[in-house]
């Protein structure tokens, strides 16, 4: 029998129904392996006294984390994509705008690890609620900051939401694999990222059409009430339906991998120590934060760049900031389905990043050509590869990492992006004032070639399929 089909038991269970007295289940110790020597060495799994029941609720689960997500994710460069408006109407320096978006990067580096920790201690219901707290308040905090004396109350709400963003990066892996079966884990995760994507989409889109550069002050101080009202309301009905219907964990395991996760004791400081000696992840460290560390930089000065060449396009700015994220979107789930139909981790996301490099230079090259329809054309093959590797290097981190947690595999490999993106953007926003943008985005074309290079260097230790194989 299939591990991850849908089935009913002799009409004694809905897969739909989360009641786990409905369930025939058997003793544990009959679906659960154990581990001695190597990591998958005397791994001992029978299915066939009970099968692994996948449920339909999984699919409300997901798409409130999608939603949870993008409600926190839209609002990173809220600002940032409207630098010149927010130094007009606030009096403040580009500089303190970028580092609005730069603080979500700040606060993850830190806090991932208490995060990480309460993740694997009280499971994905007690960290959602609070993460989806986390982003409401700040949203509500922003609705304050509206008079132009309050930046400094903006700038502290932005910074709430940033926290709570500890509480989403690392979750979808380790909620694909807590609520879906072999077959859909890859795809699960890149749904669960594309709600992060969705979100940073929204960011780019909604500030240049809400807030109107060319108003005077009164209007773009009404402009902004009527942003931050909007956010501020949606992440409120979003917290009562996370609180009312997220759950953290179905009955029983959806798959033999899930199911010999679960049964193992976890100790926080025994998967670090773990992880940071694994080759393969460390490699997988280095390259995905080159990947991401570029994206952050392009997102957070794309509003600079833009209107480098083209003055007045504050709008278009947004809508290529759109384009990039929503063809990583496709990017995502696409990349999502080959890995599982294929189960081909390393083929996949060398395939994609050394497209992202392609698709950077084309980016570079094209900037300064007059048409700004070209520059939506090389945005959507950027944003396609580009972003949609996201996804990719999560799933590609669970596989070489299993058995360890994948909130703890995911959290460290964000809290390197993090690093990367601080100083990428940096190093990116320093060197369009010194040398210009040609120089600059060649400077992250070369950082993606190097990573293409160390990706190369990754041996295909896909653990987390050989369990599954084996169960």
């Amino acid at each position: 029998m299939s591990l991850n089909k849908e089935v009913k038991l002799n009409g004694l269970c809905n897969p739909s129904e989360p009641v786990s007295s409905k369930l025939l289940v058997t003793d544990d110790a009959s679906r659960r392996g154990s581990i001695s020597g190597s990591v998958m060495d005397g791994l001992t799994m029978d299915s066939s006294k009970a099968p692994y029941i996948v449920y339909k609720s999984r699919w409300l689960i997901l798409t409130l984390f999608v939603l949870y997500s993008a409600s926190n994710s839209l609002q990173w460069t809220q600002y940032a994509i409207i630098q010149d408006i927010v130094m007009k109407y606030y009096g403040v320096d580009g500089t303190v705008v970028s580092w609005t978006s730069m603080m979500y990067m700040i606060t993850y580096v830190p806090l991932i690890f208490p995060a990480s920790w309460l993740l694997n201690k009280t499971g994905l219901r007690v960290t959602t609620i609070i993460g989806a707290f986390g982003t409401c308040a700040g949203a509500w905090l922003k609705v304050f900051s509206v008079p132009q004396d309050m930046f400094w109350l903006g700038f502290f709400g932005q910074t709430v939401v940033a926290i709570s963003q500890v509480f989403i990066l690392n979750v979808p892996p380790r909620l694909a694999a807590v609520w879906f079966g072999a077959d859909q884990v890859s795809s699960a995760c890149s749904i669960g990222v594309f709600g992060n994507q969705l979100g940073v989409a929204l960011g780019f889109v909604m500030p240049p059409m809400l807030v109107k550069a060319q108003g005077t002050i009164e209007e773009i101080g009404a402009d902004f009430q009527l942003m931050f009202y909007l956010v501020a309301g949606f992440t409120s009905v979003l917290f009562v339906f996370i609180v009312l219907f997220f759950k953290a964990a179905p009955p029983s395991p959806p798959s033999a991998a899930a199911d010999l996760g679960s049964s193992l004791d976890s100790n926080f400081l025994q998967s670090i120590k773990q992880l940071l000696t694994n080759r393969n992840y460390i490699l997988l460290l280095i390259s995905y934060g080159l990947n991401v560390g570029t994206f952050y930089a392009i997102s957070t000065l794309l509003n600079q760049v833009i209107l480098t060449y083209y003055p007045g396009a504050h709008e278009d700015a947004g809508r290529i900031g759109l384009v990039i994220v929503v063809a990583g979107m496709a990017g995502s789930v696409l990349c999502g389905l080959v890995l599982d139909k294929t189960h081909r981790f390393k083929e996949t996301t060398l395939a994609v990043y050394a497209a992202s490099v392609v698709g950077m230079v084309i980016f570079t090259f094209t900037l300064d050509c007059g048409l700004i329809g070209v520059v939506y054309l090389s945005s959507i093959l950027l944003g396609f590869f580009m972003t949609g590797y996201l996804p990719v290097g999560f799933e590609f981190a669970s596989e070489v990492t299993y058995p360890e947690p994948e909130g703890t595999t995911s959290g460290i490999l964000n809290a390197v992006v993090q690093i990367f993106g601080i100083v990428t953007t940096l190093l990116y926003e320093w060197m369009l004032g010194a040398v210009g943008d040609r120089w600059s985005n060649l400077t992250l074309c070369a950082l993606l070639a190097l990573g293409a290079v160390i990706t190369a260097g990754i041996k295909s230790d896909l653990r987390r399929q050989a369990a599954q194989n084996k169960g």
